[in-house]
């Protein structure tokens, strides 16, 4: 028997396959829908529900969560379909089912817009017509306003593309209330202002895939020196923001104090970022190893912060 069959019977079936199912195929949808990206979306997604005054049976709850992911992975399957184009020259995606040839594009056009209509309806159904409008603004904000328009027009595509990853919170508190109100407001605003400096950290040593796909990213067009600029005054914004919650009631000092350490620990990633040892043209001479520990580290944060949201909302209440 080689290593690429099994025998059963006489007949020989590739690994990764059962009674005709291709799980690799399998795996090239899944990974449509970039689940990594996807995984941050749920589980903020999750916290807005959780943390949202007001009763909502299980089984909504559950679908809610689910047409939260649906919708995410719905917006980056029309993302990679759009960006095949550049996803083909850079290294980082070059891999990706769609310039692969492993999907064809219509078929994950179709795929995208198939998800996205019915993770929106299901939503209104489920829940209430205000969160299947806020779901449907947030993957039509990232597939029309990120990707097609600012991406690749503007270094500060990020900056204004962030607010389609900061939906998710507030439609998990508007699939349990049914309008927006501050607190929803105070959760996207952590998201928004931590964008820039997560995806500037991951830019500054991916800024070559960038400069070869033509996308105007800050390092590409403003410099490694500025990005890291940019870097810190966001995160300066950022921690004081991460407190908000306590300032509008909606959390309670348990909360405070881990925001404050934990924005503690990220200012100190970042400062490591803009201290980086540079050349005269600002290129990092350590490999861009502190970018790529504060990237890390920015993802790890993010999930920390609402973790304390959630808990000190759930345990000692608002």
């Amino acid at each position: 028997m080689s290593d690429s069959t099994i025998n059963q019977g006489g007949a020989s079936a590739p690994l990764g396959t059962s009674d005709g199912i291709d799980f690799s195929e399998v795996r090239d949808w899944f990974a449509l829908l970039k689940p990594r990206v996807m995984t941050l979306v749920v589980f903020s997604g999750l916290v807005g529900l959780l943390v949202a005054p007001g009763p909502i049976h299980p089984t909504l709850a559950v679908t809610a969560i689910l047409c939260i992911a649906v919708g995410a992975g719905a917006s980056g399957a029309i993302n990679m379909w759009y960006d095949r184009d550049i996803d083909a020259v850079m290294r980082r995606t070059a891999g990706r089912p769609i310039p692969a040839g492993r999907i064809r594009p219509e078929a994950a056009l179709a795929f995208g817009v198939f998800l996205a209509v019915a993770s929106v309806v299901l939503l209104g159904l489920a829940t209430n017509l205000t969160a299947a409008i806020s779901l449907a603004g947030s993957i039509g904000f990232y597939v029309f306003v990120y990707t097609m328009w600012l991406k690749r027009r503007t270094p500060q595509n990020i900056v204004f593309g962030g607010a389609a990853g900061a939906f998710p919170p507030v439609i998990g508190w508007v699939a349990v209330t049914g309008h927006v109100s501050v607190e929803a407001l105070v959760m996207f605003t952590i998201i928004f202002f931590w964008t820039p400096p997560h995806f500037w950290a991951l830019s500054l040593y991916a800024h070559g895939d960038y400069q070869r796909a033509g996308v105007p990213m800050l390092p590409v067009v403003a410099g490694a020196r500025e990005t890291r600029r940019q870097i810190w005054l966001y995160s300066l914004l950022l921690v004081p923001l991460s407190l908000a919650p306590v300032a509008v009631g909606m959390a309670g000092p348990a909360y405070g104090a881990s925001a404050a350490v934990l924005g503690g620990f990220f200012l100190h990633y970042m400062w490591r970022v803009k201290r980086d040892a540079q050349d005269e043209q600002g290129r990092s001479l350590s490999n861009d190893a502190p970018a790529r520990a504060a990237f890390r580290f920015s993802i790890l944060y993010l999930f920390a912060l609402f973790t304390a949201l959630a808990a000190d909302v759930l345990v000692f209440g608002a």
